[in-house]
């Protein structure tokens, strides 16, 4: 069976920014990917940007699945997304934790995505599809890889139909946090993250702001290119193609790019990994 695909954006802050966006996910449309998900600020800070996008992408072929965090929020707020995404037919959610908005003071009412999974079944029962997250590397925060099973193994029990996890580039990680929950009965699909590498400096800032692990390896390599953005480029395609070619044969039930609201290499990536 094929392995399906899904695209991830971020609200565009400009109208230039909004205009090109639709563009993209017109070019992306046509690999048939079984989603687009949409992030969500910290605290809710992009909620409007969010929606308005969501408004642009929903019904124009493959369904939006709005991202959902909690820290910070309240359930009346919450409350009110759910209703106006059931209103709208969507079904599909992706809850997060997400972080603190800057100077806040206080976790909220739903302080954990296990609490925001929770409250979302009581809520709206089974209505929503809910994605929720994965660090095969760790959760950056987490004491340790026990207690960071134990947290996703309760976001399963709360309710969650399926995990996307953060980016990576070793695969072990991937296959053992995979060996981990199943030794716990869990079979809820995990779709790993694929970050395309198209700008050294650019990956290194997201890898450390995420606790993501980039490889001694890669960084090395990166490094020899210095500003040469084509040899960066073509090194990070590789290097991509061959983590999601072992991805597959291993089992990984889809695949989820961060496109970063680009149509290249994530359309160069699909094709030559044959699942346009």
């Amino acid at each position: 069976m094929a392995t399906s695909i899904s695209f991830e954006f971020f609200p565009p802050k400009t109208d230039v920014g909004a205009e090109k966006l639709v563009v993209v996910h017109q070019e992306l449309q046509q690999l048939n990917p079984q989603y687009f998900s949409v992030t969500y600020g910290a605290g809710g800070s992009t909620r409007e940007r969010t929606l308005s996008t969501i408004d642009a992408l929903h019904g124009q072929g493959a369904p939006v699945a709005p991202h959902l965090s909690c820290i910070g929020d309240d359930k009346a707020r919450i409350a009110e997304l759910l209703d106006i995404y059931k209103a709208k037919g969507i079904n599909r959610l992706v809850a997060l934790r997400g972080d603190l908005p800057s100077g806040q003071v206080g976790l909220g009412e739903l302080p954990y995505a296990t609490d925001l999974v929770r409250f979302i079944r009581d809520h709206s029962g089974d209505y929503f599809h809910i994605e929720v997250a994965a660090y095969p590397e760790m959760h950056p925060q987490a004491s340790s890889f026990d207690q960071d099973i134990e947290r996703f193994a309760g976001k399963v029990r709360a309710g969650a139909n399926a995990a996307i996890t953060q980016f990576f580039f070793n695969a072990d990680s991937y296959f053992y946090f995979i060996d981990r929950i199943r030794q716990l009965g869990i079979d809820t699909p995990i779709i790993p993250g694929i970050m395309p590498i198209t700008n050294a400096s650019n990956l290194i800032r997201f890898a450390d702001s995420t606790g993501a692990e980039i490889p001694r390896w890669i960084r090395k390599q990166l490094a020899t290119y210095g500003d040469d953005s084509a040899s960066i480029r073509a090194f990070g395609h590789d290097v991509v193609v061959k983590l999601c070619q072992r991805l597959i044969e291993g089992g990984a039930p889809a695949l989820h790019f961060y496109t970063m609201n680009q149509t290249e290499p994530n359309r160069q990536l699909v094709k030559d990994l044959g699942l346009a």
